[in-house]
């Protein structure tokens, strides 16, 4: 299986078409069978993970039984075509699933195929949580310091905060140097530690789910960065 993330920053004066494609090109991703698992998202200010919604950047997350349906896909559909069309940069990632738990929207989306699932290069990871209304004062208020972590980590290359809903369904996308810098902000960063708690004890989520990846490919900016000068 292949995993592909794309987020666009749409320019300013095409935002209301940005919206218009999250809900038109619903359509021919649903009627393309060959696609596996389709998420249309938007994302925080500036791609980031901890802060308000941004309008200009959106997103696009699917994944493929191989790599050529998935260039197809990137060559040819008219849902790429719109983002291309009305936006001014682009990054995208294609990723190999590593590991997965979880569930996102009742569905596990990522197929992993290799039961050798070690690698020595960068580690993509995709959190996602459906967050309780009742709870999402509390998680916001407590997500901030663990995303101030991560961003400070070892090892740390890039996160972007993404989503279906800006405020219910949240993921975060990040890639780290390699599988020991992952681990360590994980399992021994103490604000993130103390968030993992939280979660548990206080019970934020409706669902969750995690992922790991190799990186196959990625090209492309993200805020005028670009990120394929920071992989192995």
């Amino acid at each position: 299986m292949i995993a592909a993330l794309t987020i666009t920053k749409f320019r300013g004066y095409t935002i209301p078409f940005a919206f218009l494609g999250m809900a038109i090109l619903r359509i021919p991703l649903w009627l393309n069978k060959r696609c596996r698992f389709w998420k249309l998202m938007g994302s925080g200010k500036d791609a980031q993970v901890d802060l308000a919604p941004d309008f200009r950047h959106w997103a696009l997350l699917t994944t493929w039984d191989n790599q050529n349906e998935c260039k197809d896909f990137y060559d040819k559909s008219f849902a790429l075509k719109w983002f291309r069309f009305f936006g001014k940069e682009e990054f995208t990632v294609l990723l190999k699933p590593l590991s997965s738990h979880g569930l996102w929207s009742g569905v596990q989306p990522f197929i992993v195929d290799d039961k050798n699932n070690n690698t020595n290069g960068n580690i993509a990871v995709i959190t996602r949580a459906a967050i309780r209304l009742n709870k999402v004062k509390e998680f916001r208020s407590n997500i901030k310091r663990a995303a101030n972590s991560m961003r400070q980590a070892d090892g740390y290359i890039l996160s972007a905060g993404i989503g279906e809903n800006p405020f219910l369904d949240q993921a975060t996308f990040s890639v780290w140097k390699d599988a020991e810098s992952m681990k360590n902000y994980a399992y021994k960063s103490v604000d993130h530690s103390d968030v993992i708690k939280l979660t548990r004890a206080r019970q934020w989520y409706s669902e969750e789910l995690f992922a790991r990846f190799e990186i196959i490919k990625s090209w492309g900016t993200l805020n005028g960065i670009s990120i394929t000068q920071n992989l192995n």
